[in-house]
């Protein structure tokens, strides 16, 4: 009988986005969560459902690991985690009730559990982890197992809620000071995954397999609609020597030919990217890898040290080519930060994406434009678009809450819906966002002379026009022109 089940409640197959662009990775913050605990002398087993069909698999896993405890714990590397899409709340509940109905101990951890504990209390979990989860979660262990007979009882674990702590409100909920010294967690636990499917899915749709990775935890960064319900304004990095160390045992191992690293920034503090570049380079560790930055913090030098470490691709929270806009967003550098970086990186042979978003308070007509100014400019090889997404904790959300309808959260990462009342309408957006892909592909193949996209030439100009037209057409039916 295991101990201990780990799993999450983010389904790729639940995404038809991202399923359809089929690009998995196994949920990180889950499996470090479980090679934190093994580590403690527990048993643990994993249930891994970003490529699970549904919920029923993980009463089979339920079925078949038997576990005393049943610890939902989502990867809080994971955007869409943060995102707390809705259909994923509710693959959430199921797996709790199922769970209960099987007499385990129901543990949640999570940006949506820290948000929202009282929904999961109510749903039957027992305990909610508030904020990052490990050293929480095993004191509770600890506790419940008998290992630790603390006289203070549970009360005296931070970062923990359950029913009747709120219910008779004997103690303050405090929440518990984030882990400092990442050097000295174990590795996530990579044994539990079933490696082969991966690579599998990675190879036969694009040719190449890639896994995870974060050196960070957190961002020090002040951007107002990114919400931080795990690490909060901290943050805090591992060592280049520990991350150059497990680069080289997934490469020993597993040999990837590619590397994700998850990080809301990736090499922030002073001369980590050069160090952690002459590090991979001397123990032959060196794999591709695609990684965020912000456009700020692009220099000559970093750019030459990512190149040498392997980068092959950065994305940049560009968001907006209006320095109005993004200023408005607090966050903190300037529009041609943005242009600066992406001919850096350029120059260094690393493609750029571009992560876009509108609909942000106060966004014009003209502050649309210079966005697609910025992108023609830039040329980047990728791009994301988002319309702005009010999330709790965040000043943004502060901001627009009293519009809030009674939805507020996507039910998945195509949903594309304005939570509140934005400057046009939702209609105009989901236009908006076919129009600017249209334009950005249709570019991109005259860029990168591809035959097959050369030949979608004429359907990239109709849509173009057509969107221009429905875009113009809100315009002048709605809105006078700023």
């Amino acid at each position: 009988m295991t101990q201990i089940l780990f799993g999450q409640s983010y389904y790729l197959r639940f995404d038809p986005k991202l399923w359809d662009a089929m690009m998995p990775y196994p949920p990180l913050g889950t499996l470090y969560a479980a090679s934190y605990i093994r580590e403690k002398g527990y048993e643990v087993a994993l249930f891994d459902a970003m490529l699970a069909e549904s919920e029923e698999e993980w009463a089979v896993s339920l079925d078949e690991h038997k576990p005393r405890y049943a610890v939902i714990f989502e990867d809080n590397f994971n955007y869409l985690s943060k995102m707390c899409l809705l259909r994923m709340r509710e693959a959430a509940f199921t797996m709790i009730h199922m769970a209960k109905e099987r007499g385990c101990v129901v543990v949640l951890c999570g940006a949506d559990a820290t948000d929202h504990y009282p929904e999961y209390l109510a749903q039957g979990a027992d305990y909610c982890l508030l904020g990052e989860g490990e050293e929480t979660l095993a004191e509770l262990l600890d506790q419940l197992s008998g290992k630790n007979e603390a006289k203070a009882g549970l009360e005296s674990i931070l970062g923990l809620v359950y029913k009747s702590k709120i219910e008779n409100r004997k103690s303050e909920i405090v929440r518990r000071p984030d882990i400092t010294t990442l050097d000295s967690l174990p590795f996530p636990a990579w044994d539990l995954v079933d490696i082969q499917k991966y690579k599998m899915l990675w190879l036969e749709r694009h040719g190449y397999y890639s896994m995870n990775m974060v050196t960070t935890r957190g961002c020090p960064y002040h951007c107002n609609w990114c919400a931080k319900p795990i690490w909060g304004q901290r943050y805090n990095s591992r060592s280049p020597e520990n991350v150059a160390a497990e680069m080289k045992w997934l490469k020993q191992n597993f040999a990837p030919d590619h590397i994700w690293f998850a990080d809301d920034i990736f090499g922030l503090k002073p001369n980590w990217v050069e160090q952690f570049a002459e590090l991979l380079r001397e123990n032959d560790a060196v794999i591709p890898f695609k990684c965020l930055k912000r456009a700020d913090l692009v220099t000559e030098k970093t750019a030459r040290a990512l190149a040498n470490a392997g980068c092959k691709t950065v994305w940049l929270g560009a968001e907006s080519g209006s320095q109005k806009i993004l200023d408005a967003m607090d966050k903190g550098d300037k529009v041609e930060d943005i242009y600066r970086a992406a001919e850096l990186l350029r120059e260094n042979q690393i493609e750029v994406g571009f992560f876009l978003q509108f609909g942000y308070p106060g966004e014009t007509w003209d502050d649309v434009q210079l966005t697609l100014k910025m992108v023609r400019e830039c040329l980047p090889d990728d791009i994301g678009i988002s319309v702005s997404y009010p999330l709790p904790g965040t000043k943004f959300f502060e901001r627009v809450k009293t519009e809030l309808g009674e939805k507020q959260n996507w039910v998945d990462s195509d949903d594309l819906a304005m939570l509140y009342h934005g400057p046009f309408p939702q209609e105009f957006y989901r236009i908006l966002h076919g129009r600017v892909h249209h334009e950005f592909r249709l570019r991109r193949a005259w860029k990168k002379h591809d035959a097959r996209g050369l030949v979608r030439t004429p359907y990239y100009l109709l849509g173009m026009a057509r969107s221009e037209l429905k875009l113009r057409s809100f315009l002048n039916r709605t809105f006078a022109r700023p």
